[in-house]
């Protein structure tokens, strides 16, 4: 009959339909879709997200991921929903284990590329959409983690006047970074060192409008690149501190900055300006200070009109550390947590560091009414875009024999050498002292609270190797020179005991990670 030779052709038809049906379930959606635009995968994620997912987005970690290792830093599975169960931001600084009397407890380059691995493999694993993890870590002169390279200070690299030479360092730092897992580095500064009561001149690249903007120039390509996406060598710089830190009231690192807005734009903001349309960083960190009465985590002039309209930046918006928690503490224009997270949202901060305080309470607020889900969304696809021009979602593991390998290379050690032999500066060379007579010279006296000791600086680690200058010059100076050493004065009348040489070397000798 007609109705049986019709049969197989429906039977056809039912089975190449089925098939389709199946292809399309099995079809990954196109977030995942590596050759779609980036903007389309970021709408298409965004639109798949819960609420909650959305918020842990904006959300870092730091001290609170001890709930996701054991007490000898390994990742734990067994727990990590505990923090991971919804995705997350950001884990800060995961080169430390723990803090203990004597400085945190650390990981090798090898197993902090485990410990990054672990955690974005559960991610993938184990979360609905599998969005992975950003890591991020120091790196002011040089990877702050164990068994990195140490360069020269900022002040000191300034003032060997040369951008390409700071783009070859952090070249370096985020190659040795990118290694181990992580994707951002906090760095640079390119605040202006306008106060030298200010603790953190030492941070800067000195008081010059125009040196600072170029040599922060030179950093920033070195970390990024010249383009995005990221190179597989790359990571994210992260611009600091925005805006008028360094010029603080007393010189106190929090203090209001008494600036007027034709200061702030001709000199104060010429270095971030720069280093958002010239050097593309996609990074920024609001400072502590206040500027004009308005705390800079909520001053909506600053980050929205100047920095998002006038400028274009379209990038991820980092708080400093504790600073939104500041807003009650500090600043006193916040009543509490829910108040402190309305306001550094609606002015444009997309993530909180480093742990959650303030925006863990931003679901309850959206459901009550009092945040729109609308600005969670525009922080949210800020933070995805990061996450996929970093190649997360391709490429979320490093090798591990790899960040053994490029950590503190010979090569790397030499353009250290480099980089410290044009930053010395000589004022002055009274009566043709240098160089040193080998010949005339009995007694030589080596004076100062910085010479015996390796000091490395503020946000350095322990590289694995080092010489310091009392050693160097005893050594150099050899059996012929009789060497005089005195401290002659303390910087400080008291150290950190992580400060303190044989504190510290105590502290090597017992580690055993």
């Amino acid at each position: 009959s007609a109705m049986r030779r019709l049969m197989p052709i429906v039977l056809l038809l039912l089975v190449v339909s089925g098939s389709a049906f199946v292809m399309a379930q099995q079809a990954p959606p196109p977030y995942l879709n590596a050759s779609l635009p980036v903007d389309d995968r970021v709408a298409d994620l965004l639109s798949r997200m819960t609420l909650d997912e959305k918020v842990a987005q904006l959300i870092g970690v730091w001290n609170t991921k001890n709930a996701i290792q054991d007490a000898n830093g390994e990742f734990t599975p067994a727990t990590a929903g505990q923090l991971l169960s919804q995705g997350l931001g950001q884990i800060s600084r995961p080169s430390e284990i723990a803090g203990t009397p004597v400085g945190p407890r650390v990981r090798s380059p090898r197993q902090e590329a485990e410990f990054t691995n672990a955690i974005q493999k559960w991610v993938k694993e184990n979360t609905r959409l599998g969005i992975p993890v950003m890591f991020h870590e120091e790196a002011l002169h040089g990877l702050v983690a164990p068994k990195a390279t140490v360069f020269p200070g900022p002040m000191a690299r300034a003032s060997t006047w040369d951008p390409a030479l700071l783009e070859r360092v952090m070249t370096v730092a985020a190659r040795q970074a990118r290694a181990r897992g992580f994707t951002e580095v906090l760095s640079p500064v390119i605040d202006l060192g306008r106060d030298p009561r200010w603790g953190r001149v030492e941070e800067t690249y000195g008081e010059d409008p125009y040196l600072v903007t170029q040599l922060g120039l030179g950093a920033i390509r070195g970390y990024q690149g010249r383009s995005l996406p990221l190179a597989p060598d790359k990571v994210f710089a992260t611009l600091k501190h925005f805006s008028g830190h360094g010029s603080h009231e007393g010189g106190i690192n929090t203090a209001p900055s008494l600036i007027p807005e034709r200061l702030l734009r001709s000199e104060l903001l010429m270095s971030f300006e720069a280093a958002v349309k010239e050097g593309n960083a996609f990074f920024v960190m609001p400072s502590y200070n206040e500027i004009d009465g308005v705390p800079s985590h909520v001053n909506t002039w600053l980050l929205d009109k100047v920095l998002r309209q006038e400028w274009g930046f379209t990038g991820v918006i980092v708080s400093d550390y504790y600073a939104i928690a500041q807003l009650i503490s500090q600043h006193h224009v916040a009543a509490n947590n829910e108040d402190a997270a309305k306001q550094a949202l609606a002015a444009g901060v997309d993530v909180e560091l480093p742990d959650p305080d303030a925006y863990k309470t931003l679901p309850a607020l959206v459901k009550s009414g009092e945040v729109s889900e609308h600005d969670i969304d525009a922080a949210v696809a800020r933070v995805l875009k990061g996450k996929f021009l970093a190649g997360l979602f391709e490429h979320p593991y490093v090798d591990v024999d790899q960040a053994e390998r490029v950590s503190n290379t010979t090569e790397d050690q030499a353009l250290a050498l480099e980089a410290a032999r044009k930053s010395i500066v000589l004022l002055e060379n009274r009566n043709n002292a240098l160089p040193l007579n080998r010949s005339a010279i009995k007694t030589l006296a080596v004076i100062g609270p910085n010479a015996k000791g390796i000091h490395l600086g503020g946000y350095s680690q322990d590289p694995g190797r080092g010489v310091d200058v009392l050693s160097g010059i005893t050594t150099a100076a050899g059996t012929g020179v009789k060497i005089v050493y005195a401290e002659g004065a303390r910087i400080t009348e008291s150290e950190p005991i992580w400060a303190r040489d044989t504190a510290v070397q105590e502290f090597l000798a017992r580690l055993t990670l």
